[in-house]
């Protein structure tokens, strides 16, 4: 097994060594990752590609703290996220990252605003601070309005189509700021045109704001786009 140093570059944000992942039924053991070791830099969109089952989206939810490797470390900035308290792991998943998904796990009764605000509220950075909520409720609005939703913020998901539920979705993530945008299979219940767009969207939020993008696809017009492509097969990165 490789033993891979960590990387004291100020310019990566995030670090993975050697993980491995396995799941258990019954008697059996399924390896998922096998020996991963990888970095983000600021800034850059990485894009990691493989067939289904190839372990893409659990290394994805490892890297965001959603899921825990069986052995291996995760680092942000240097610091090993096991060793965090759980209240700061889960900081890190509602400030640090944000995360978009393949479904856009909309809440049916609330507006694209709304929706958009919901991280605010769950990680209380609203509070009974009334400057705050001005500040995030302009910011979400702004944001809207840069990937074309400004006419619709008042519109519930019934009457959004799915390209424009994956921008609220999009912004959603982006609304407390994240340092890293995680995206599992962000063009996998759009059609292709549609695809395109958000695609095009998140390359001119990469370039405009500087975010840091890591994207999990099938979609191979974003790994010819990406400023690095990881390929797995079999849990493994393949070189």
């Amino acid at each position: 097994m490789s033993n891979p140093t960590v990387n004291d570059n100020n310019h990566t944000l995030l670090q993975a060594i050697n993980i491995y992942k396995e799941y258990k039924s019954g008697e059996q053991i399924l390896p998922v990752l096998r020996e991963i070791s990888l970095s983000v830099e600021k800034g850059e969109i990485v894009v990691i590609v493989g067939a289904s089952g190839a372990g893409k989206s659990t290394l994805l939810h490892i890297l965001g703290a959603l899921d825990t490797p069986t052995s291996g470390s995760l680092l942000y900035k240097g610091n090993d996220v096991s060793r965090l308290s759980p209240s700061k792991q889960a900081e890190l998943r509602n400030r640090v990252f944000g995360f978009v998904f393949q479904f856009y796990h909309l809440l049916p009764d609330f507006t694209a605003l709304e929706n958009v605000l919901l991280p605010c509220f769950i990680g209380k950075r609203f509070s009974k601070n009334a400057v705050a909520k001005e500040d995030f409720h302009n910011r979400a609005v702004s944001l809207l309005e840069r990937v074309g939703l400004g006419g619709r913020l008042t519109h519930k998901p019934s009457k959004l189509s799915g390209g424009e539920k994956q921008r609220v979705a999009i912004v959603r993530a982006l609304i407390n700021q994240p340092e890293l945008l995680l995206c599992d299979e962000p063009t996998g219940n759009l059609d292709t045109q549609t695809g395109y767009e958000i695609r095009d969207m998140i390359w001119e939020l990469n370039k405009t704001m500087h975010q840091t993008v890591v994207i999990v696809t099938h979609d191979q017009s974003m790994a010819d786009q990406a400023d690095r492509v990881i390929k797995i097969t079999d849990g493994r990165i393949i070189h």
